[in-house]
């Protein structure tokens, strides 16, 4: 027998990428964890759809995106507007034919502080977008997983901070501990179905949204660095990296469940 390596031409097939062929819905996409996911599901073989309410940032990212040779597309919209939320997801299905996977990123942050401090329309456009949000998202993906490839994943951005007591972020962490339970009931509700549901839940991450924590509560990057065994704060690609295996078949055993990607912080 012959042993001898063979040179030349390879007939084994180029490895397809994590989100080969699916079509990728993603909110929060213009910036930080959203943008870096939208980059990277391109990169991996998803057409994509970014979603988000600052139009020239989506129109940059998407941009980057084709100019890498990905597909993408983008759309306006506020997660605290039902029908847009709805008509967001139903672009995708009109562009794409379909919707395979949508990543629920977008959020809006509170000022730090004890609860007795917040404003209650703070409060109230909290839960409109970080909570109710999420919600009318699920429900308009689900439904649009349903009508189009059939089954499919979905992954919700939550918080480390959603895991505990949070005296600086108390009602955004409230907001993203809820979202941890809508998680948990879609999974269980629809995975008969085939749909898989589950969330991430980063710790302390390099974003603008940390940016202006910092601004409001000095030291706060000190104060998170100081409790992750890792040392550091996670690039927003990291997070992402995180989700885009939820949202692959590498993970088709995986539903209802909350992904902590915090470098150890709540090790």
């Amino acid at each position: 027998m012959d042993n001898t390596p063979v040179t030349g031409t390879s007939t084994t097939p180029a490895a397809l990428g994590l989100l080969a062929n699916k079509v990728a819905f993603i909110t929060g996409a213009g910036r930080g964890i959203g943008a870096a996911a939208a980059r990277l599901f391109a990169r991996e073989g998803a057409r994509v759809l970014l979603a988000a309410r600052t139009e020239d940032q989506l129109q940059a990212v998407t941009a980057e995106i084709r100019a890498a040779g990905g597909t993408a597309e983008y759309v306006v919209c506020d997660l605290a507007d039902a029908a847009g939320v709805r008509a967001a997801v139903d672009r995708a299905v009109n562009v794409y034919g379909r919707l395979d996977i949508a990543f629920n990123n977008g959020a809006t942050i509170q000022q730090p502080g004890p609860m007795h401090q917040m404003p209650e329309a703070d409060f109230d456009r909290l839960y409109d977008v970080n909570l109710k949000g999420v919600w009318l998202a699920m429900v308009a993906e689900i439904a649009a997983i349903r009508t189009t490839a059939g089954t499919g994943a979905i992954v919700n951005n939550s918080s480390v901070g959603s895991l505990m007591g949070n005296p600086e972020l108390p009602a955004y962490g409230a907001m993203k501990r809820a979202v941890n339970s809508l998680t948990e009931s879609a999974a269980v509700t629809y995975g008969p179905e085939g749909i898989r549901v589950n969330a991430i839940a980063p710790g302390n991450t390099a974003t603008e949204m940390i940016s202006t924590w910092e601004k409001g509560s000095p030291g706060l990057r000190e104060r998170l660095t100081a409790h992750t065994p890792l040392g550091r704060a996670a690039d927003p690609q990291e997070i992402a990296q995180a989700a885009a295996w939820l949202l692959s078949d590498r993970s088709s055993y995986v539903t209802g469940t909350v992904l902590r990607v915090d470098g150890g912080a709540r090790a």
